[in-house]
């Protein structure tokens, strides 16, 4: 009897310490949001979910996200290792702030005890907004809502940083055309002299002034 029982003792810490593994290798942490929380390439409302790191064997992870009840998978999301120098005993997740009104990204994810955690990766054309919006890094990569996990693994990811100020370019503001003063009227033309049009010769006035003065002579001698 008392062989039986130290057998089914130890059959039974063996289990336990099995579902200990299988809980510490996968990471299962069940979270609840009051608020909708962004993810790369999805907003969940709020509600309760279900982060589990599917079996990987690259350095990179995979997270998937469940609903309450493991039913269904909303998102599968990249991830790397982003570590930590003093481990809490409680689940992490960092956000990034995003103006009031939009969703708060979510940055990454810390399983209790664990130094290292899980930076999620955002597609690139994403991560680019919102590093200009946030201006703090995001990583990014290649990624569409039918890449595969092990596409994901292979995925080439690059940080990208929020532009510099002088980098991003003012709004143009458009200045009205200056006001033209009026044209003046042209001034207007002189009338014209008109030209007199040319005589004959003067020659035959001068006969008939020498003719008029000869008779006129005469009249006077003769009256004389």
């Amino acid at each position: 009897m008392l062989k039986r029982a130290l057998i089914l003792i130890c059959s039974t810490l063996l289990l336990a310490i099995s579902f200990a593994r299988a809980d510490g290798w996968d990471k299962k942490t069940v979270i609840t949001f009051s608020t909708p929380v962004e993810l790369p390439g999805i907003v969940l409302p709020p509600g309760t979910y279900v982060f589990k790191l599917l079996d990987s064997l690259s350095d990179r992870h995979i997270v998937q996200v469940f609903n309450k009840d493991e039913t269904h998978i909303y998102t599968t999301i990249l991830a790397i290792p982003n570590y930590r120098l003093e481990p809490t005993g409680d689940t992490v997740m960092h956000f990034t702030e995003r103006p009031k009104g939009s969703p708060d990204a979510l940055r990454a994810w810390f399983y209790p005890g664990d130094n290292f955690g899980q930076e999620f990766v955002y597609p690139k054309e994403r991560a680019m907004n919102l590093a200009a919006e946030v201006k703090a890094p995001v990583l990014a990569a290649p990624l569409t809502p039918e890449t595969k996990p092990e596409e994901m693994a292979k995925a080439p990811v690059e940080t990208v940083a929020p532009p510099a100020p002088e980098e991003v370019a003012p709004p143009v503001e458009t200045k009205p055309a200056p006001e033209l003063e009026p044209t003046p009227a042209p001034a207007p033309e002189a009338p014209a002299v008109p030209e007199l049009p040319k005589t004959a010769s003067p020659m035959p006035l001068v006969l008939l002034l020498g003719v008029t003065s000869l008779t006129l002579a005469l009249l006077l001698k003769r009256a004389s």
